[in-house]
């Protein structure tokens, strides 16, 4: 596995480095991932691609050196792959002594965690590309660091306020045993409050059934209680999720983690020329692109942009801009995007989609903010607790 991936990446560079003036300006990004071991789970349809993330931003860097050539600006990338059993200050020292001033953390929140209380150079500018957890956003923000994942309270909140829109306001809300479960079940839980729906009954998959033998009988008992008007599932890693559609005790719709999710990006997602980033995405791939190879895309199209605005290759410069008011980053979403000055986030529509349709767009008509509407997304100014400035 790490011998393919470091081929990869030396390829990468090989084929962005033909047809290259002497003079031109190389601008080098570093991508550190660690693979994440995955507990088994009762739904194996679609397994996880090995290149989940890096695939993004490999395709970001050979699109940005196609039209690099005329700016004179050259764009590669190097990237460390970690086992899952990698220990954390290996991977710390590896940071540390990198020379690359962007770099795009591929991380479990245990380990992004991990870096971010070690004392590393606050010159380089990374990017997060796999870890939703709120508290990057809002407790251990950092001014070197930036989001281009949703975080779990974006996709909350845009899945409820399309539920409040079509008037579903009554939700039975089931949660899954791991953490990543409690953490969407509690961003579920502030977006109700946060938009006015009612939680009307919680419960708990406890693991313990056979769902692909025994769902007929089980989830028709599991979501038997209170009337509500849609069944909110948190299960992250799609264990039970997909086995709670069509079988519930009332005739009720499904979403959250599984039937209509939020994503950043999915498959079904097809206008404002995104239907061309996803051919290119499929032919360069083999695959479709998902949310985290999305969010790899956009840390890479970010430096680009910098780099291309500022026409410099100097870091400094470069980070600067990306972080000021001026900067918008056109990423196939029908807006310009920009990052967040008091969190780090990129600010984002968040996609509502089925399994095979792309259902809305949040957020909502009618959800107004004074800056931005993308700002009734997740955390707002006066809920973010740390200061990145």
């Amino acid at each position: 596995m790490f011998h393919k991936w470091v081929i990869a990446s030396f390829v990468c560079l090989a084929l962005s480095s033909q047809s290259w003036s002497a003079d031109a300006e190389r601008i080098s990004l570093l991508y550190v991932k660690q693979q994440v071991e995955r507990p088994p789970v009762l739904s194996n349809l679609l397994a996880v691609a090995e290149d989940e993330g890096p695939a993004g931003a490999r395709l970001a860097i050979r699109d940005s050196n196609t039209t690099g050539r005329f700016t004179g600006q050259q764009f590669s990338l190097r990237e460390i792959n970690f086992a899952p059993e990698a220990s954390r200050a290996e991977i710390i020292e590896q940071l540390k002594t990198a020379k690359e001033r962007f770099v795009i953390l591929d991380l479990p929140a245990v380990t992004l965690d991990a870096v971010l209380r070690a004392d590393l150079d606050e010159t380089q500018l990374m990017f997060n590309v796999a870890a939703p957890d709120d508290r990057f956003r809002v407790e251990q923000c950092r001014k070197n660091l930036l989001h281009t994942l949703p975080s779990r309270a974006m996709l909350s909140d845009a899945l409820s306020q399309y539920l409040m829109k079509k008037r579903w306001s009554k939700w039975m809300l089931v949660e899954g045993p791991l953490q990543g479960d409690k953490r969407f079940a509690e961003a579920m839980r502030r977006s109700a409050k946060k938009f006015g729906a009612q939680i009307v009954e919680q419960k708990i998959w406890d693991g313990g059934r056979d769902a692909r033998r025994t769902a007929q009988a089980e989830v028709p008992r599991l979501t038997q209680g209170a009337d509500y008007d849609v069944l909110i599932v948190a299960d992250e890693l799609g264990d039970f999720g997909e086995y709670l559609m069509y079988r519930t005790w009332a005739p009720r719709p499904v979403a959250g983690t599984q039937g209509l999710f939020p994503t950043a990006w999915y498959w079904t997602i097809e206008q404002w020329g995104a239907a061309q980033l996803q051919d290119r995405f499929v032919k360069f791939s083999g695959r479709p692109m998902d949310a985290r190879d999305y969010a790899a895309w956009a840390a890479v199209r970010s430096v680009v942009e910098g780099a291309v605005r500022t026409g410099s290759s100097v870091s400094d410069k470069i980070s600067q801009y990306i972080q000021s008011p001026e900067f918008e980053l056109a990423a196939y979403k029908g807006r310009k995007l920009s990052y967040r000055p008091w969190s780090g986030q990129l600010r984002q529509p968040v996609a509502l989609t089925g399994a095979r349709s792309l259902v809305t767009q949040s957020p909502q008509e009618g959800y107004l903010h004074r800056v931005s509407e993308l700002d009734t997304l997740g955390f707002d100014r006066p809920e973010v607790h740390c200061k990145r400035n």
